[in-house]
């Protein structure tokens, strides 16, 4: 699941975790999303990361119209979500556990004719590649992903697999930890790697990686 340590401070931080429910406005649609604390705990809230890649992908210049794109780790499924209203063909993933709430709320904010471009699909990193067909995907989001050291060598080898020399990786998180920086140069070992947006206001980074030499534009 889209898991990060819970460190947000007191106050109204804390309380709007905790909320049923957070609002948001994407690609002209209100978008409500259900959260569930206390059943699923940190997979079932949405965190800063979720929300500015979803901005970047609707104000950054990126098309997606009729591109396929897979989340990862989607938790609430907020940045699939934006992705299919922008016009994508997307995959949501996340562990077994949250995968009838994700589908929930995909089903609860996609128009009717767009539901059918979004599927909510099963991926454990490193263990359900042969379900997914490999370098299938134009883009690769994921949002709070990187949180875990022991899920870094399944996560570099689920972006392997699911990506072709075109495939542009984005992901979004606030660095945190000496274990965030590791996980940057394991990346950067694989893959073309450029910070190309931070939202100073939320102190989220946005990356994003290629396979082999790619220069910093879409």
């Amino acid at each position: 699941m889209a898991l990060v340590p819970y460190e947000e401070g007191a106050g109204w931080g804390v309380r709007q975790l905790h909320s049923p429910s957070a609002t948001y406005r994407f690609a002209s649609h209100t978008i409500r999303v259900q959260q569930d604390w206390r059943r699923l705990g940190v997979a079932a809230v949405v965190w800063d990361a979720a929300v500015v890649l979803s901005a970047y992908l609707e104000i950054g210049g990126i098309d997606l119209r009729d591109r396929s794109v897979i989340e990862l780790g989607a938790g609430t499924g907020l940045l699939g979500i934006v992705a299919t209203l922008l016009g994508a063909r997307v995959t949501i993933t996340d562990r077994a556990a949250a995968l009838e709430f994700l589908e929930s709320n995909v089903q609860a904010n996609l128009p009717s004719e767009l539901r059918p471009r979004a599927v909510v699909k099963e991926l454990t990193w490193g263990r359900d590649l042969g379900n997914f067909p490999p370098g299938a995907f134009d883009f690769v989001l994921g949002a709070d992903i990187v949180y875990l050291e022991e899920t870094f060598a399944e996560l570099l080898q689920t972006l392997e697999h699911l990506c072709s020399e075109q495939t542009v990786i984005l992901l979004s998180c606030r660095i945190r930890y000496e274990r965030d920086h590791k996980f940057l140069k394991m990346l950067r070992d694989r893959f073309s790697v450029y910070e190309i947006h931070y939202d100073s206001s939320k102190d989220v980074h946005i990356y994003k990686a290629q396979k082999g030499s790619h220069k910093e534009d879409f």
